[in-house]
């Protein structure tokens, strides 16, 4: 069956050409990042579980997650911890399956989902002590008769399990890029091993003004390492430095960088905590205010309000979808000649195979309107091949492997 793919020519200037330009990133150890990041631990657990038990993923959404902070109490060279972190997952699973007549084989949820979240906090934060400062709760019930109907469906591309949009683009621009790279070369180990006082809580905010970057930078500094506020000056220091210097691999605009502007030095107030993170001290989260699924928050771009996080793998389009659009962006600007930008937009009809959107919509800004013909034959080409293979999506994120920064 031919695909409904249509590709249009997109009037706009590129992002990259227009006077202003905003991108958040919310770095690994954020508030709603913990909140993403435990539902799709969740959600690969109960996948993994349920394909080495029954050899198939069962109907599983656990996209419905909450970060409530704790209380602490930082200081120059310590602090404690006094009221822990809650985070509680909700959504829906198979709690138990008939494996034959009058034999039920239940689902150990709950050792399933507070083991993914402990193990996912032990690999992402140092000095996060998951027994002591985080309490771990889950409210999953039994999905509904229909979703898990779509799930028994023997047909080889699963149905929809809704009617939603997903969305992609690329390239990503200089600022895009910068923002990006600059959290993570801040939360790699590296750093971390030269700065251990940086905490995993980093978010970034990038402001381009024509030819000019603006950094905003908040971290949660880890009191343990910092004796003095000197000390916390001087690694402030150090991190604006640091951050120049990437940026100069990444972009020749005047790049401006600022690290914790809320600091009040002369009324000792200073972005101190003791585990690395803000939801110690009261800043909540939630699943889905977090990054797209390319890891960016772009105000500026197309996107879709869908959480990607806790989302099953196998028909939930709201996250295959948006993985895929980025997947096809890419692949269209990388391999087609004379292309300045893709916009992918997806649209499915619940119930219908996820290999068959109702409408796959790529828009394109290319360098000679002339040349369109040939370019839209190539961009058609290669999304039927990316919607082909869409059932390859779901090992690749249950396995983490995507070429996007999923958790």
């Amino acid at each position: 069956m031919k695909r409904n793919i249509l590709i249009t020519l997109d009037e706009n200037e590129p992002i990259s050409k227009r006077p202003v330009e905003m991108v958040e990133r919310k770095g690994r150890g954020h508030p709603d990042y913990i909140a993403d990041g435990a539902a799709e631990a969740v959600s690969r657990a109960l996948s993994k579980y349920y394909l080495n038990t029954f050899g198939i993923i069962l109907h599983h959404n656990v996209d419905k997650g909450l970060v409530v902070g704790g209380s602490s109490n930082p200081k120059f060279g310590g602090g404690e911890v006094l009221e822990p972190i809650y985070i509680i997952i909700a959504g829906r699973a198979t709690t138990s399956v008939q494996i034959k007549e009058g034999v039920i084989e239940h689902v150990p949820l709950g050792s399933l989902v507070i083991g993914s979240i402990k193990e996912f906090l032990k690999n992402n934060f140092r000095f996060l002590d998951v027994d002591k400062h985080v309490i771990i709760d889950y409210m999953i019930r039994p999905g509904s008769r229909d979703l898990r109907a779509l799930f028994e469906n023997k047909e080889t591309i699963p149905p929809a399990n809704d009617t939603s949009i997903g969305v992609g683009f690329a390239p990503l621009t200089p600022t895009e890029k910068l923002v990006l790279e600059t959290e993570q070369y801040l939360n790699s180990p590296e750093t971390k091993k030269e700065l251990p006082e940086l905490g995993e809580d980093i978010k970034v905010m990038g402001l381009r003004e024509g030819n000019k970057i603006t950094l905003s930078i908040a971290i949660a500094m880890v009191s343990r390492y910092i004796p003095d506020p000197d000390h916390y000056l001087s690694v402030k220091a150090d991190v604006i430095e640091r951050v120049k210097k990437l940026a100069s691999r990444i972009t020749d605009m005047d790049v401006e960088v600022y690290v914790n502007t809320a600091d009040r030095p002369n009324l000792g107030a200073y972005y101190l905590t003791v585990t690395g993170t803000s939801a110690e001290a009261g800043d909540d989260g939630n699943t889905g205010r977090g990054n797209r699924a390319n890891g960016l928050i772009t105000p500026f771009r197309p996107m879709s309000m869908e959480a990607v996080a806790g989302k099953n793998p196998v028909n939930h389009v709201g996250k295959i979808y948006n993985v895929l659009a980025h997947i096809i962006a890419n692949r269209i600007y990388t391999e087609v000649k004379g292309i300045e930008g893709v916009t992918v937009r997806l649209l499915s009809q619940i119930g219908k195979p996820i290999d068959q959107p109702l409408i796959a919509n790529i828009s394109l800004n290319i360098e000679s309107k002339n040349s369109f013909n040939t370019i839209r034959y190539e961009a058609e080409t290669i999304t039927d091949n990316e919607l082909s293979r869409i059932t390859r999506l779901t090992s690749m994120i249950v396995e983490n492997k995507t070429p996007l920064p999923l958790f």
